[in-house]
């Protein structure tokens, strides 16, 4: 297995770009998992540029929901669709395994839905709020550390039961001091680079809240699931975008 190999699959893995999967191409993005955050780079330089584009032309918030709408869409919408269920989990007011029967329900109820307008509305405001000189950068490293969030959640936590998260958490528990520190090493640089000091501190954002979804999930789903490290992303998302604000504010 090529180096590579290992980044094509987790592109095909993490977006809807048409590079292709193998077929043991889930694996293989759940082996190179500690490399996720220089997709999540990607990714935000390109959403950024274009709402930076989208800022010339259109209001501050309407280029913001476009952005986000762009976001969603190279996701492929999977973790929305995790933070939804993580939702309706959430809210079900019963025992693990029927937490866990709800998040597998294919329809979506109020707990999922609320969540999910909150979260994404929270995104798309505070990146209307961003200025423009730094907009680029913020989702940068607001994507990245989202990216991350899900690497170290995977590293810090159980699996609720067997399935597609199984794969990520053993890969991610195998070496799991050297995958981590590697993981930690590129989020720390591409944050650091990107906006110094506040990108430091994006950096243990997303620290606290993998930490806080792992504690949140073994509580409530004795351990995690596809659908909370889906919903981590989009959580730790929308927290960086937000601490990014609030530090700007203050410097």
């Amino acid at each position: 297995m090529s180096l590579i190999s290992g980044l094509k699959n987790s592109i095909a893995f993490l977006t809807i770009v048409p590079v292709g999967m193998d077929a043991d191409g889930v694996a293989q993005a759940a082996l190179y998992m500690p490399l996720f955050p220089f997709i999540g780079t990607a990714i935000g330089l390109i959403v950024g540029v274009c709402v930076w584009l989208l800022e010339m032309i259109f209001p501050l918030l309407l280029s913001a929901l476009i952005g986000m709408g762009l976001l969603l869409l190279i996701n492929g919408v999977q973790h929305m669709d995790g933070l939804l269920d993580f939702g309706d989990g959430l809210m079900f007011h019963g025992s693990r395994s029927g937490k866990l029967k709800v998040m597998r329900d294919p329809t979506t109820g109020a707990g999922g839905f609320a969540l999910g307008l909150v979260v994404f509305l929270v995104a798309a405001v505070s990146i209307a709020a961003i200025p423009s000189a730094q907009i680029v950068v913020s989702l940068i490293v607001s994507e990245a550390s989202a990216v991350f969030a899900m690497v170290l959640a995977a590293a810090a936590g159980k699996s609720a039961h067997k399935g597609m998260n199984t794969l990520f958490v053993a890969a991610m528990h195998r070496q799991r001091g050297l995958r981590l520190s590697l993981s930690y090493v590129i989020i720390l640089a591409v944050s650091f680079l990107a906006l110094r000091s506040i990108g430091l501190m994006v950096v243990v954002g997303a620290t606290l809240t993998a930490l806080g979804m792992v504690l949140v999930s073994n509580r409530n789903f004795g351990g995690l699931t596809g659908d909370v490290l889906g919903a981590t992303n989009e959580i730790a998302r929308t927290g960086s975008l937000l601490l990014v604000l609030v530090l700007l504010k203050w410097a």
